[in-house]
């Protein structure tokens, strides 16, 4: 008897059902964690998402294995819109690094089975934090081979070594810090700032232009200076 094959939709869906955030405490870390990876590595070949459906690996029959990052970067891979991150159509390259932000929903047996995941397929750093009781955990490890290493609190300051991030914990909860000492941005600060460079950008545009205007007035080659 040939059996019909199953369709990549019902092998793949692209969601999982769940909610991205139970809370606008949760929905907020989520999407400035997103927004501000992205900003760090708009100049490298990365691609950063948030609670996107992640396969590691091809099945013939669901369930396919899979987890919804709060946060992921894959470095290597092109940025760009997905419905679902299949990793053999990835050049087989699993998420490097991955966030959870907690919900009071969240349990520990879930968050174990979380860890086994990432440490099964590939991870080679994870954090969790809980934004309401400034629970912080994490793990590292240098290769897929080794074995993880738990980051506590007592750890903090600490810098991630793949992205070079630093994360402290004070009473007002986790901080997390760009390369450059900045402190991760409410999105709506990343777009003003952004806005504010482009505009310098075309006031020094404006500027030069004028200048040269002013030059060929008076008979000089800009070009010859």
């Amino acid at each position: 008897m040939v059996q019909t094959p199953i369709s990549p939709q019902i092998l793949y869906p692209d969601s999982d059902g769940k909610p991205m955030a139970e809370n606008t405490l949760q929905y907020r870390w989520i999407v400035r964690l997103v927004t501000n990876l992205k900003q760090l590595l708009k100049q490298q070949v990365a691609f950063v998402a948030g609670d996107l459906l992640w396969y590691p690996v091809a099945v013939e029959i669901p369930p396919a294995p899979s987890q919804a990052p709060d946060a992921m970067v894959v470095l290597g891979r092109p940025d760009g819109d997905r419905g679902s991150y299949k990793q053999w159509e990835e050049d087989n390259i699993a998420p490097q690094v991955v966030f959870e932000i907690l919900s009071p929903s969240n349990t520990i047996s879930e968050m174990a089975a979380k860890q086994q995941f990432y440490e099964q397929y590939g991870v080679l750093e994870m954090y969790f934090y809980n934004p309401q009781t400034h629970d912080f955990w994490g793990f590292h490890r240098a290769t897929a081979q080794d074995g993880f290493v738990l980051i506590m609190p007592l750890h903090l300051p600490w810098t991630s070594p793949l992205l070079n991030i630093r994360f402290e914990l004070d009473a007002d909860g986790l901080a997390v810090y760009h390369p450059d000492g900045e402190l991760f941005k409410e999105p709506g600060e990343l777009f003003d700032e952004r806005d504010r460079a482009a505009q310098e950008r075309d006031r020094a545009a404006q500027e030069r232009d004028r200048a040269f205007a002013k030059l060929r007035e008076l008979g000089i080659d800009p070009e010859t200076l």
